[in-house]
Parts: structure tokens; sequence; C-alpha cells
């Protein structure tokens, strides 16, 4: 018999679940879901950072859905972000100034996004053509 995870699991039994934020989460939560940008809009309204809310959904056992830069949560599959056959050396060289430990952190991708004008899922897509992975989630998801 196998024990079933949970997502509250990764953080310990000492974590305290904010009520407000619960409150704000489970208003906002569809079917066990809250999209990616939800959850960002949740922490700009709490003046808290994204790292919280992204604990606080694992605390109520509620998935991230429709992730920003197109690696889960859609519905089609788990990832939505096009793949992309020639990377501009602009972007390249972006990323790549851009890695930790040989993964571009999530928050490093939508900053290159807002410094070149580009969208969030195009990073990713010269990410996944480079291959390189994205991490950490700015939420905690991956």
């Amino acid at each position: 018999m196998t024990k079933e995870k949970h997502l509250a699991d990764k953080h310990g039994k000492n974590v305290i679940l904010d009520p407000i934020l619960a409150e704000s989460i489970k208003k906002r939560a569809i079917e066990g879901r809250l999209p990616c940008a939800v959850a960002f809009k949740i922490a700009e309204e709490l003046k808290i950072k994204p790292a919280n809310v992204g604990v606080a959904l694992d605390l109520l056992e509620i998935k991230i859905s429709k992730c920003q830069i197109g690696i889960f949560g859609y519905d089609k599959g788990s990832k939505t972000a096009n793949s992309i056959d020639n990377v501009p050396d602009f972007l390249e060289r972006a990323v790549r100034e851009n890695l930790a430990m040989e993964k571009l952190p999530c928050r490093s991708a939508w900053q290159i996004a807002e410094n070149l004008g580009i969208g969030k899922m195009d990073v990713t897509a010269a990410c996944d053509a480079l291959g390189i992975k994205v991490s950490p989630c700015q939420l905690g998801a991956f």
C-alpha cells in the first residue's frame, strides 16, 4: 500500500496558513485550480511574495494552472509554449547570461521577456530549443 502524496507535504507540519490569503485563493479557485496570473494578482493585492501564495496553494491542495511561461497547466497537455527552430543570437545570449546552475529561473525568463519586448512564452520556447530547463518557479510549482 502506498501513501498518497499531498502538495502540502513538501512544507512540513509547522507552516501556518494565513486566513486572509486562504480566503482570497478559495474565492478565485475553480475546481481545485488557480491560474498562475491570478496567483500573482493575489500576491500583488496582499503585498506578499508570489512564493507565499504558492505555499498557500499547496497547503490548500489547489493546483496552479495556465503557467504564464507555458510550462504546465493547460487542457491539451502539460505544456503550451511552442518550440522554435532557430533562436536569435540576442535571445540566446540573454538566456545564457541569466542561467543559475544551468537552468533559467522563471523570474529571469519574465525579465528577459520584458527587457526584449517579447512574450514570456517566447523565452520558454527559446529555452526548449536550447535544451535549457526553466526552474525554479516563482510560485514553487517546479
